[in-house]
């Protein structure tokens, strides 16, 4: 089965621009400890959101399991993580074959003659 996957580039974008927004909100936290500290407690929160931002994009884009959104992929490529922890989605019970039918050499599932690819793992059929 295809999954879409996120680019590994994006979220290494986003890993660098999370170490820019960390070091901002260093800096923000520094001078509002100095002036008043109310708005030292916005740079403390917006230093942590950073951190876990940019933690969360680093591993995105050097992990092997990624959360899905744009690469498509083959199911035994990388697994979504999202189905492990959600469960496997159930497979298709629908049965679209007629007399004529055959199987997908790829996957097993039953195919219409009239298919030219897989409706379950989105192969080419022979």
């Amino acid at each position: 089965m295809k999954s879409i996957k996120p680019g590994r580039g994006p979220s290494m974008m986003g890993g660098i621009v999370g170490i820019f927004m960390i070091g901002f909100g260093i800096l923000w936290t520094a001078f509002a400890a100095r002036a008043g500290g109310f708005f030292a407690l916005f740079g403390v929160l917006w230093t942590c959101i950073a951190i876990a931002m940019t933690v969360y994009h680093f591993k995105n884009a050097t992990g092997k399991s990624r959360h899905s959104t744009y690469d498509i992929l083959d199911a035994d490529e990388e697994p979504d993580p999202l189905n492990r922890r959600f469960g496997d989605p159930q497979p298709d019970t629908q049965s679209d074959t007629c007399a004529g039918s055959s199987f997908c050499p790829y996957c097993g599932t039953p195919a219409a003659s009239d298919y030219a690819f897989c409706r379950h793992c989105g192969k080419k059929l022979p």
